[in-house]
């Protein structure tokens, strides 16, 4: 569960307890846009009584021990099974009528399309998509940038479980089967009215090449130079079956096995992908670089962390901290060296300067900074989809 999802559950109850002091018009809105899914009648309006709705919901989750916003199995409308998405679908429009759908749907509060001028440093003007796991990244990415030398225009539509999934975004960005008439295209509308140079995804549970091919479609249409990046995420404790009773089960077999498969997964997608988009499509192998980081910790050597996973070894330094595998201290660094390192075709390693992670902390220490730093190059290096190789080891991608 999020920790913006504690922070609404508290708000909720507070004004549970004081209904003189209920939420007001702008933080249901507010709230709206950081949990679509509690809209449950889907008309675009969250009122107090589906907020209170949603919290329980979350608590029940909470409750049974699961995370009811990343559901493994769920429906996908037929509707993907066709051709053509409905007439409706505001990807159908033209640049100017997609950015007046999205002003119709934020107001005067806010620019309908996201720009950025051409940097001089030659970094990448990025989209991207994705969820709690890649939240870390999308945090720390430009962090390590501003440390490189240079500012990283990122902009993002995301949310949390199956809300920030690739399919889900491009349901509610164009108002199509669950979202139907019901478009937000945050997305869509900058995509198509602003230079872009690459897209980011994270992936989902059963995901299908289609959930991506729409994105590389539309942003291909305005800019045929763009090149797309999914995520791999990293290994999840549901693929043991059952819960091991200490970490001294995890060893580097088992590793390298949990690690194959989320390997294999995500290279078949992808190679589907690139058969269809050569030279377009790359992984950002950050399943690599965890499965690298927990080899190192049962060898001693991630100064300052304490366990493999908070779940099984109760420690809170640990590589992963609950039951769905979200990241434990630190390891945001990880995650954001890992798409540096796959996007620009450089070793974090080289970058001397150091990088002001916020917010601060003693923890991780340069020690480990270091290694991290380390691990991300050689899992960007050694999987054959990042697009990196440095065949001659002087840190930076071969041209």
């Amino acid at each position: 569960m999020k920790r913006c999802s504690f922070l609404l559950l508290c708000i909720l109850l507070i004004t549970q307890v004081a209904p003189a002091q209920s939420p007001s018009p702008a933080q249901l809105e507010s709230w709206l846009k950081r949990f679509p899914e509690a809209d449950t009648n889907r008309d675009g309006k969250l009122t107090v009584e589906e907020a209170l709705a949603y919290r329980d919901k979350l608590q029940r989750g909470k409750a049974k021990g699961r995370n009811p916003g990343a559901p493994r199995e769920f429906k996908v409308d037929p509707g993907w099974e066709q051709e053509r998405f409905p007439e409706h679908a505001v990807s159908h429009l033209s640049p100017e009528k997609i950015a007046a759908v999205y002003a119709g749907r934020i107001g005067d509060k806010w620019e309908p399309v996201t720009s950025f001028d051409k940097p001089e440093s030659g970094a990448l003007r990025i989209v991207g998509t994705g969820h709690s796991f890649m939240a870390p990244g999308y945090r720390t990415f430009p962090q390590i940038c501003k440390a490189a030398g240079f500012e990283q225009p990122l902009f993002t539509h995301t949310g949390g479980g199956i809300t920030g999934s690739a399919r889900y975004k491009w349901e509610q960005e164009n108002g199509i089967f669950e979202f139907d008439g019901r478009p937000l295209p945050r997305l869509l509308a900058s995509i198509a009215n602003a230079e872009w140079e690459a897209m980011m995804w994270g992936p989902y549970f059963n995901d299908r090449p289609e959930y991506y091919s729409c994105w590389i479609n539309f942003c291909l249409k305005y800019h045929p130079a763009m090149k797309f990046y999914l995520s791999d995420a990293w290994p999840q404790l549901f693929q043991l079956g059952e819960n091991p009773e200490s970490e001294d089960f995890f060893t580097d077999e088992v590793l390298d096995r949990i690690g194959k498969e989320k390997r294999e997964l995500y290279t078949a997608l992808a190679n589907t992908l690139r058969e269809s988009y050569p030279d377009k499509v790359f992984i950002l192998p950050t399943s690599d670089a965890m499965v690298l980081a927990a080899k190192r910790q049962i060898r001693g050597e991630l100064p300052g962390v304490e366990g493999i996973h908070t779940v099984i070894g109760g420690k809170e330094r640990s590589l992963w901290r609950d039951q769905l595998g979200h990241l434990g201290p630190g390891f945001d660094r990880l995650e954001g060296y890992v798409f540096y390192a796959t996007m620009y075709g450089k070793s974090p390693a080289l970058i001397e300067e150091k990088v002001n992670f916020t917010p601060e902390s003693d923890f991780p220490g340069p020690e480990l900074d270091r290694v991290f730093r380390e691990i991300a190059w050689e899992a960007v290096t050694g999987h054959p989809f990042s697009g990196v190789v440095d065949a001659d080891g002087d840190g930076s991608k071969d041209q």
